[in-house]
């Protein structure tokens, strides 16, 4: 078993697989499986702060590591600011990609927290949306960053 913090918690975690395939196992369906090859950003988690793609992670990688998915950011009884800003936004669609998208959101807010236009694009280029909400979802990160600087 690999033990690591997830969500705030501590966790043990089965050998032998991606970190996705072990957090789907524990019920967490917000990281999902895109391409399978880091490259669309579905799947991304916070791995010690930083957005981190797990579908090729071997869940080994986490030992003694802190992971955060979606679930972890917030609570329906108290949501992080990014959730709240994207559903005042209306920031989603399809909400495939949304969870990675957020997740990475946070990361970049945790190291910068007023991020310029052209930071927020290229923190998101690595992620594929199709939905074409995009200028929402910018909107919303901006949202979001004002909300937590006040």
């Amino acid at each position: 078993m690999i033990r690591c913090t997830l969500n705030g918690a501590a966790a043990a975690l089965p050998a032998g697989m991606t970190l996705l395939q072990a957090l789907r196992g524990q019920g967490l369906n917000t990281p999902r499986f895109g391409c399978g090859e880091e490259g669309c950003g579905a799947c991304h988690v916070l791995l010690d702060g930083r957005s981190t793609a797990s579908c090729a992670l071997p869940v080994e990688a986490v030992e003694a590591r802190a992971v955060v998915t979606l679930e972890g950011l917030g609570s329906p009884d108290a949501p992080h600011p990014l959730q709240r800003a994207f559903l005042a936004e209306q920031a989603g669609q399809c909400g495939f990609c949304l969870s990675g998208i957020l997740i990475t959101a946070a990361a970049l807010l945790g190291e910068n927290p007023d991020p310029d236009e052209a930071a927020l694009r290229a923190a998101l280029d690595p992620h594929l949306c199709r939905c074409g909400s995009h200028n929402r979802i910018l909107r919303a990160i901006r949202r979001a960053a004002a909300e937590m600087r006040a």
